[in-house]
Parts: structure tokens; sequence; C-alpha cells
């Protein structure tokens, strides 16, 4: 059975602007049970920012969390696929870009959810291999 990029990503996509301070972007991580938010300038999306970004990026080389913003330490190259993609298409992109989420977004190009590797370790076993 093919499953779909749809059946598996994560809807709660959450928006933070490019100077949320680190540590105001770690609570809503916190508060809303996420591991990653997208990093916002007015209308536009500039990025995206992990709980392991700010670890590795921020904590590991010191920067002060409360002035330290989410702009700064910004995975800047946003990657994309499409809900109608399998999971298994979204795996080997994964794969040739080394990263652990996909923005997923509809035909129209609009950002309708998150594909984490952690979501297509909770589909069942015999749907994909990851």
């Amino acid at each position: 059975m093919v499953r779909l990029v749809a059946d598996a990503m994560t809807r709660q996509v959450v928006y933070l602007p490019e100077d949320t301070p680190l540590d105001e972007a770690a609570q809503v991580m916190r508060d809303r049970d996420i591991g990653d938010v997208v990093v916002t300038s007015g209308p536009t999306m500039t990025g995206i920012v992990t709980d392991r970004d700010i670890v590795v990026r921020a904590l590991a080389e010191r920067l002060p969390p409360t002035a330290t913003t989410l702009g700064s330490i910004a995975t800047r190259e946003l990657l994309m696929v499409e809900q109608s993609a399998s999971v298994e298409e979204a795996v080997q992109a994964m794969r040739e870009r080394g990263v652990r989420r996909l923005l997923v977004c509809d035909a129209d190009r609009n950002l309708v959810g998150i594909l984490s590797l952690s979501d297509i370790a909770l589909l069942p076993t015999s749907s994909t291999a990851v």
C-alpha cells in the first residue's frame, strides 16, 4: 500500500517572526509539543528552526537565548514536498538532502504541514520502509 505524505504529516504549523528570541521560541515548542517553527519576515517564510538547531547552533555556541533571534540561526533553504507525494519519495528527498524535515505544500504551493522523520517512524511498519 502506497502511503501519501498527507497521511503522515503534522498539520500544525507554527509561524514565528525572525526577531523572536530563542527562549520564547523554545517555550512555544514546549507548549505546543512540536520540534520546529517556520520563521517569517512579515508574510514571507524565511526559514525553519528546530529544537535541535537551538541546542546545536545557539546553546552549544554559548549564545544567549534571550538575545539571540530565530533569524540568526534559521535554516534558510526551505525544502518542500507536495502532500500528494508518496512517503517513500519524501524519504528519498530527505536522504538526498540530509534533512530530517520537509515542508509540505498543496498543489498551489501553499504550506499545509510539515513531515518529519518522527512522523514517518510512527507509520505502521508494513506500509513503508524507512
